[in-house]
Formats: structure tokens, sequence, C-alpha cells
């Protein structure tokens, strides 16, 4: 029965691992396929934002998602959820903007970097000291990134500083959605929900005054009908795809370890970058692929560094409880329970 279960749970995880890396390559390829037709960043934000909350209270409740407490203060929300959804609005925007500018491919090595931006404000916001191999795995990562930003034959500045932008503000996003998650005991699911639909409600007003004004006098769209129903098509199926994905990244993080998912993740990377390749057939060089190699085996190096840390915190953590019990004279008590209660999960 254990051995069955524990299959079902494998092919589970592997299921859901290729239909996100399938789902996520096919979101960027109609990324850049759309705003190669329709540079609007900003719209295409919106519709991915208007996506996730429509999509997401009519099947969450059907799904039977846990709802969230009512009894989040005004004050948590100004202080954390609102600088969440402003934090996932900008994210979103620049990475829009990124693919735009640059290829897919240059702008997935480039997010390669957010290890680098995880450790830089993990010690700035959280006073949090890393091990030294977690530093020493930062090296190929900066160094892999430079080799394919040197080597990128359609090299564009704004892109790379959007794609930088938009990693820096995911990290911020990933420390402070972990707090508001540890804190309120909030679905995530809910929180994906509460975020975009928030997001796409601060920032209606801007996209009206500036994306929707230019839309309405663009040129491009009015000779060509066929053109309009493409790109209206392109917008949906973009929306569908991206609020997808972000449910299959948190299925699977939910059933996964940290490091497993940490390594799924850059396993998709790797997978996004080679189906864009073979897709879009943007022109690299081997020295270009070689930087992306090289920066994605460091995220790797980076997740076996961060999980080595996170065991030997956990021994040291463990282990005084254990002596301070012997010291105290309950060491027989302590073995008993604890052969007890091993005994008892046996039996479940």
């Amino acid at each position: 029965m254990d051995d069955r279960r524990d299959n079902r749970v494998v092919i589970t995880i592997l299921f859901l691992c290729l239909l996100w890396y399938a789902v996520s390559s096919s979101s960027n390829v109609v990324d850049k396929m759309l705003l190669s037709k329709f540079p609007y960043p900003l719209t295409v934000t919106m519709v991915q934002l208007t996506s996730i909350t429509v999509y997401s209270g009519l099947f969450f409740n059907l799904w039977g998602v846990r709802k969230y407490s009512s009894n989040i203060t005004w004050s948590y929300y100004l202080r954390l959820i609102i600088p969440l959804a402003l934090g996932k609005f900008l994210a979103t925007v620049f990475s829009h903007v990124s693919i735009w500018k640059v290829p897919v491919s240059y702008a997935h090595t480039v997010k390669a970097t957010m290890p680098l931006f995880t450790v830089a404000l993990s010690r700035i916001i959280l006073r949090e000291q890393q091990t030294w191999k977690v530093y020493l795995s930062l090296v190929p990562i900066v160094g892999g990134v430079a080799v394919a930003t040197l080597t990128e034959l359609s090299f564009n500045m704004i892109g790379l500083i959007s794609a930088l932008a938009s990693t820096m503000a995911f990290s911020l996003q990933n420390i402070y959605s972990k707090k508001v998650l540890h804190d309120t005991g909030i679905h995530h699911l809910r929180l994906l929900h509460i975020l975009g639909r928030l997001a796409l409600f601060m920032f209606s007003p801007i996209w009206i005054v500036y994306d929707l004004h230019n839309l309405m006098y663009e040129p491009m769209l009015k000779p060509s009908v066929e053109i309009s129903y493409y790109v209206l098509g392109l917008l949906f199926l973009d929306g569908i795809l991206n609020w997808f994905q972000n449910i299959i990244a948190f299925s699977v993080l939910s059933i996964v370890t940290p490091l497993t998912y940490a390594v799924a993740s850059a396993s998709k990377r790797i997978f996004v970058i080679g189906v864009t390749l073979f897709v879009l057939g943007n022109p690299v060089t081997w020295l270009n692929i070689f930087g992306m190699t090289m920066a994605i085996l460091g995220v790797l190096c980076y997740n076996k560094a961060k999980y080595d840390q996170r065991i030997e915190k956990q021994k040291k953590t463990i282990l005084p409880n254990y002596y301070e019990t012997i010291q105290n004279g309950n060491s027989s008590s302590f073995l008993v329970n604890g052969f007890a209660s091993k005994h008892q999960s046996f039996a479940v």
C-alpha cells in the first residue's frame, strides 16, 4: 500500500512538472509573439491580472480552496499585502518589457540571478547570514550571466535593466510572501487571488490614462481586422496560460520539498530556454549557450548549498534540546516516549 501510494505521488509530481514546463514555455512563446505585434507590456500585464481575478474567484470555490480569515487588520494590509500587490505588478510589467526588448532565452538567463538578489535582500531585510558555500555558488551565476550578456547578439540595455528589475521585484515578493503566509495562515492560492485583484484595482487608472488612450488612436490596429482578432486571441490565450502556470507552480510547491521545487524551477528555466530557442529561432552563439548553461548550473549549486545550510541549522537546534533533556534527568522518559510514538506511527 505504501509503495503504491509513493508511486502515485511520484507520478503526480512528474506529471505536474511536465505540465508546468509545457505551459510555462507556451506562455513565454505567446508573450513574445504578442509583444512583437502588440508592444503594450502594461496592457498585457493588466490582462493577466484580470485573468487571475476573474478565474480564481470562480474556480477556487469550485475546487474547495480554503477561504482566508477576515481578521487580517487594515494596518497589516497597508504594511505588507498592498506593497506585495505593488511588487507583483511591477515584477510582471518589467518581465514583459524584458521579453519585448530581448530574446526570451536571454531574459530567462538574466532571471537566473534571482539567488543573488535573494541573498542580498535577505541580508539587508532579515539580517540573514549565509554559509561560504552559498556565497561561492553565486560566482558561476554572475559569471554565466556576464558571458551570456557579452555574447548576446540581440542585446538591448532596456531589456537587460527590465529583466534585472523584474528579478529583484520577484525576490522581494518571495521574501514577503513567505512572511504573509506564516503570519496569516492564508492559503497560497487565495493570496495569489488577493494580490492579483489588488494590483488590478490599483493600476487600472494608470492603464486607462497611459495605454488605453494610445490604443484608441493607434493606427497599427485600424487597417486590418485580421490583426486585431489575432492580437485579441493572443491576449486571451496569454491570460489563461499565465493563470494556469501560477496554479500549477503553487500546486507543485505544496507537495514537494523546497529543494525539489527549486531544482524543478531551475530545470523549467532550462526547458523554457531550449523551447524558445527552437520555436522562435533567435540567433545564439556557442559562447552564449555556455553562459546560459553556466548560470543555470550555478542556480542548481545554490539550491544544494541552501539545502545543506538548512539541514545543518536543523541539527544545531535539535542537538541542544536533546542534551538539555538528558541533563534534566528525563532521558528515560524521552527515550520511552520516542519509542512509543515511533511504534504508534508505524501502526497507523
